[in-house]
């Protein structure tokens, strides 16, 4: 798919994402591949439910350089690190939704657990409810290189799939294209969801 078929999905899946909340005050990030060796990512400070084309800036995947005078998103290193950990990896998105936000922090083990729910058939590669689907959790950090460098070291241990979140900050999902990507976020806010709503009524 070209670039700017790639990148009108991405608008209107940015668009979608501020209808639904999930990034509110001009929060989150979203990105897709541009060739081996850029992505385009949402410029810093920019509502994702109104973004245009012109809001998006080419960046460099190997320095995170963008164009001067202008600010990338806070977090462009945890996208540039996911492209370069995995060339199948076509978008990301990155949202601040309360259901990821609140469940981050509910769960105090480095690993949400998610089984039991047809929804994970959403997944990509996910045929079953009878299966787990582990979604990472690392300590949130404004030091992005440093919290991008312990990301990638827990790959040696367990390969990063469909999303993790960040304590106290949200969901960083991605897929092989703007589609994927935007069926892998939909797919975890339900599930998020429906594990908060459970843990709520059990602890009752």
């Amino acid at each position: 798919m070209t670039e700017n078929l790639q990148l009108g999905a991405l608008l209107a899946a940015c668009h979608w994402i501020g209808q639904k909340g999930w990034s509110p005050a001009t929060g989150g990030n979203m990105s897709v591949r541009s060739g081996e060796e850029h992505c385009l990512i949402t410029e810093s400070g920019k509502d994702k439910g109104s973004l245009t084309a012109e809001d998006f800036l080419r960046v460099e995947l190997a320095s995170g350089r963008a164009p001067e005078g202008r600010r990338p998103s806070a977090e462009t290193g945890l996208h540039t690190m996911l492209y370069s950990l995995d060339p199948q990896i076509g978008a990301v998105l990155h949202t601040h939704s309360v259901n990821s936000t609140v469940l981050s922090r509910v769960e105090r083990s480095g690993t949400l657990v998610l089984e039991g729910y047809e929804m994970q058939k959403s997944l990509s590669g996910q045929t079953t409810h009878l299966d787990r689907v582990l979604i990472p959790i690392f300590d949130n950090s404004q030091e992005i290189p440093a919290l991008a460098d312990k990301i990638m070291a827990s790959t040696e241990h367990a390969p990063l799939q469909y999303g993790f979140l960040l304590r106290g900050h949200g969901l960083t999902c991605w897929g092989k294209d703007v589609a994927e990507a935007r069926r892998h976020l939909e797919g975890l806010e339900f599930l998020f969801q429906c594990e908060l709503q459970r843990r709520l009524l059990e602890a009752k």
